[in-house]
């Protein structure tokens, strides 16, 4: 088999996954579930470590931290922690974040 083949078939496949993914509506749950398990790349194993709970809901980011003054520091930097995510994800996905 030449190398253009095997490309064109690498393309068909995605092209097949990304209409099964539209078909079912689970193009934002794979978003939600590749921000969350990038989420220590993103921000660092420190904060990744005091983040018990993580989950979107509604394009708004959920986070739990085990440590309260982890999280009132990241209060003050919400839209760096927005900034990351959309881009992680490709596209304007999270409008705000939630601290519980």
């Amino acid at each position: 088999m030449s190398d253009r083949t095997n490309k064109d078939k690498d393309q068909s496949i995605n092209a097949v996954i990304d209409k099964f993914l539209k078909a079912y509506n689970l193009e934002g749950r794979m978003k939600d579930f590749d921000i969350i398990n990038g989420w220590e790349e993103m921000m660092g194993k420190a904060i990744s470590l005091r983040t018990d709970k993580i989950y979107i809901r509604n394009r708004i980011l959920h986070l739990k931290m085990n440590s309260s003054v982890m999280r009132e520091e990241l209060l003050f930097g919400k839209q760096v922690i927005i900034d990351r995510v959309n881009q992680k994800a490709g596209t304007q996905y999270i409008v705000d974040v939630w601290f519980e």
